[in-house]
């Protein structure tokens, strides 16, 4: 019996995420997207993997997890205060990924824009 390989951590339906992001925007709330615009070695999820952010906080969808969605919403909620799109660079080194005990580095490329 051949079991499949595991593959990236599941994430919200796209569909589900930009219908919440028009039903934010229909309220009136400030909305921000990020998006993955690249992968070098592991990451969790694929490029093009989402997470909306509105501007009272709420978010759904993934675009890595851990400290790094953290550090993605705040610069969302501020990609909603001033309109400014951002590029961001998430990764760790080979050497710092086997020193916590990790298989191997990565890096990951996040675009975060206001919608609306």
């Amino acid at each position: 019996m051949t079991l499949p390989l595991p593959g990236p951590i599941p994430t919200a339906d796209e569909n589900a995420i930009l219908g919440q992001v028009a039903t934010w925007l229909d309220e009136g709330r400030g909305v921000a997207l990020a998006t993955v615009t690249k992968i070098w070695g592991s990451a969790p999820l694929p490029v093009g993997s989402h997470l909306a952010v509105a501007s009272d906080g709420s978010f759904v969808g993934s675009v890595s997890g851990g400290c790094i969605e953290g550090a993605v919403i705040s610069e969302a909620l501020d990609a909603i205060g001033d309109g400014r799109p951002r590029n961001l660079e998430f990764g760790v080194s080979d050497e710092q990924a086997w020193a916590v005990g990790l298989a191997c580095g990565g890096t990951i490329g996040i675009y975060v824009e206001r919608v609306g």
